[in-house]
């Protein structure tokens, strides 16, 4: 299991959102560059960045600190938001982003998706927000009519590299993954899936370190880790161990 680190970039600062709200931002480092380089030396291996300006204008806005990031760390990093051409696409993975995540698009226009995975195998992964189980697009700010599963298979058998799927309405308020949802979703395809929204505490590492949970390809944690809730060398170690002994 991989555990990525969230660097959630609005007005060029480290945020946090409650259920996705932009008015309910709270800046917890004003330096993304430095943020990265502290969770690249704490251990972390798998950097997960998401443009929040740029999921509501359709169009990257955090360029400037996303290449910052990219220029103060060596591990691999994953950047979605506003990324909703095949231009934006090329564009980030050739400035180094190692994967690219595509929402919205991927409910508007799938073939995109699929002509990526096309040109770039295993760098292409899609996002898929929920809210009460419907995907939501445009940062989050429509709901649509699909179902989670429904979307994702849709990209069965495209070249996907990662689903990550996010429970919008546990996203960034700490109390504890879907783990139901995400299984089911984990379950309903062969495409590797990454949980994300509401990881608390160690606790949650524990769970996804359980049996049922070794098809997940990981999970993403915020809010815990910034606050303090979740002590990074303490999950790292957990996660190591656990490595070592399947």
């Amino acid at each position: 299991m991989i555990l990525f680190p969230a660097i959630d970039l609005k007005d060029g600062a480290c945020v946090r959102l409650k259920r996705g709200a932009m008015d309910e931002a709270t800046v917890f480092n004003t330096d993304p560059a430095a943020q990265a380089k502290q969770f690249e030396d704490q251990g972390f291996e798998y950097l997960h960045v998401v443009d929040l300006n740029g999921a509501f204008a359709g169009k990257a806005v955090n360029g400037a600190a996303v290449e910052a990031i990219l220029g103060s760390v060596k591990m691999p990093v994953q950047l979605g938001g506003g990324i909703r051409d095949r231009a934006g696409v090329e564009t980030w993975l050739d400035k180094g982003i190692a994967r690219v995540i595509l929402g919205t698009i991927a409910v508007r226009d799938p073939d995109l998706v699929r002509e990526a995975c096309r040109a770039h195998p295993g760098r292409i992964a899609v996002g898929i927000d929920a809210r009460a189980g419907k995907v939501a697009v445009e940062g989050w700010a429509e709901t649509s009519e699909l179902t989670t599963i429904e979307l994702a298979r849709r990209f069965e058998d495209a070249g996907v590299a990662a689903i990550i799927f996010t429970d919008i309405d546990r996203d960034g308020v700490l109390e504890g993954l879907n783990i139901t949802s995400t299984l089911a979703l984990a379950r309903a395809v062969g495409i590797p899936v990454i949980a994300s929204g509401g990881l608390a505490s160690i606790a949650d590492i524990r769970r996804l370190l359980e049996p049922d949970c070794r098809i997940l390809e990981g999970a993403i944690s915020g809010r815990a880790l910034y606050d303090g809730r979740l002590d990074p060398a303490e999950a790292l170690k957990l996660i190591r161990d656990a490595r070592r002994l399947n």
